[in-house]
């Protein structure tokens, strides 16, 4: 008889007491890379991003339920508990799962849980080899370490939008924010890999530690190149919009049918993308014949090029382009992504069902391990929909003292 197929972290138990999307994305990883991820949601109300829509979540019926769809990108594979921490009772029990578990992830105020009695040294004279991760916006210490933030915040605090947007003198120029939250999500993925170094110390030594995740530390990081550029020039890089700085052409184009992306990033593409859009008097146009002299003339060659590729539809320019093998590719919105013969051939839609046959779409992740891929059978859980089994299963309690903790509000 075959063994059921385990995941890479099989045998891990994670605390979840973070909310909102960059403390869910790092336990999501962890779910999706097999650990037990039991989530802690206030009672009656859960995780802030249930309550974010429209869009709902549907019930089994089709009808749109009480989950915001937001919800579910980042809360698959996890079980549920609904625990009032601000009460002695419930604080009691997420030391008694502190106690059981290899790692904690929160992302309260700093100082906040210090107040129940649940911040690192107290967990850690319960579970000294506890991993415990704490994200907040700037860190656990400094002159900021008080403040709130969200993730749009950081975008503009820590750099990212002066190098995102149009130029200020172009229409529609100023600073532009990601359209996704992508500090909360780079956090996440910095906080999967500081939580995997600890666990991985944890397993050799014993001996469990504290990780200190910041938004901004994170937005900074991922600034590098921008950053050391103007430590060593002395300026500030300008905003490029879809241009790049360095390689001509490296630009949106407008086609006769809507927007594709054109990137020749050396001069041998430059010739191979003039041959493709059937324009060899620009190859041998000396101006243009050098990445220098393509970005010297950038004003001069860029419009011949936005007036040439509105002749003809995408799918032309992107099938003649190809042919010379010249990076390219339309823009899609997100059901042009899903139809996308790559993206169904890596299979990165995958429709998950609720207990209550509830249908809830979510993307893969993209993490493929070979020998231990990851599982999709686990979808976002309903709000204390794992309640009863964690207080039973993980903390052994009777059916009795959970009926009483409902009774009191605890859960």
């Amino acid at each position: 008889m075959a063994l059921a197929m385990q995941g890479a972290l099989a045998g891990v138990r994670v605390l979840d007491l973070s909310r909102i999307l960059a403390g869910p994305w790092c336990a999501q990883n962890l779910a999706d890379l097999g650990a037990e991820v039991i989530k802690v949601e206030r009672p009656r109300v859960g995780d802030d991003t249930r309550s974010w829509g429209p869009p709902w979540l549907p019930d089994p019926e089709g009808q749109p339920s009480r989950d915001a769809t937001y919800f579910a990108g980042a809360n698959r594979g996890k079980q549920s508990l609904t625990l009032d921490i601000a009460s002695p009772e419930g604080q009691a029990i997420v030391r008694e799962l502190a106690a059981k578990s290899h790692i904690v992830l929160e992302n309260y105020k700093v100082g906040d849980l210090k107040r129940y009695g649940l911040d690192y040294e107290s967990l850690k004279a319960i579970n000294p080899s506890l991993v415990y991760c704490s994200i907040t916006g700037y860190g656990q210490t400094g002159p900021s370490a008080h403040k709130p933030g969200y993730d749009f915040i950081f975008q503009g605090i820590g750099g990212l939008m002066s190098v995102t947007g149009e130029r200020d003198d172009l229409p529609g120029g100023g600073p532009q924010k990601v359209g996704v939250a992508v500090v909360d999500v780079l956090t996440g993925m910095y906080a999967t890999v500081a939580v995997l170094a600890a666990l991985r110390h944890a397993e050799r030594t014993g001996e469990g530690q504290h990780i200190d995740m910041a938004l901004l530390d994170a937005v900074v990081a991922v600034g590098a190149t921008p950053i050391i550029a103007q430590r060593i020039t002395g300026q500030a890089m300008p905003r490029y919009g879809n241009a790049h700085a360095n390689m001509v052409p490296y630009h949106v184009f407008a086609t006769s049918d809507g927007y594709m992306i054109v990137a020749a990033g050396n001069d041998g593409q430059w010739q191979a993308y003039c041959r493709g859009i059937e324009r060899t008097d620009l190859a041998a146009d000396e101006r243009f014949a050098t990445g220098s002299g393509r970005i010297i003339h950038r004003e001069l060659l860029v419009p011949m090029l936005e007036a040439h590729m509105r002749t003809r539809p995408t799918a032309h320019w992107v099938e003649a382009l190809e042919a010379q093998g010249i990076p390219c590719g339309p823009i899609n919105d997100y059901a042009q992504v899903l139809d996308d013969p790559q993206v169904r051939h890596r299979e990165l839609q995958v429709d998950l069902v609720r207990k209550d046959g509830a249908i809830c779409p979510t993307v893969k992740s993209p993490l493929r391990l070979s020998t231990t891929p990851v599982q999709y059978d686990a979808p976002p859980p309903r709000l204390g929909e794992h309640t009863e089994r964690v207080l039973a299963e993980v903390l052994g309690l009777s059916a009795e003292r959970i009926a009483a903790l409902r009774e009191q509000g605890v859960v």
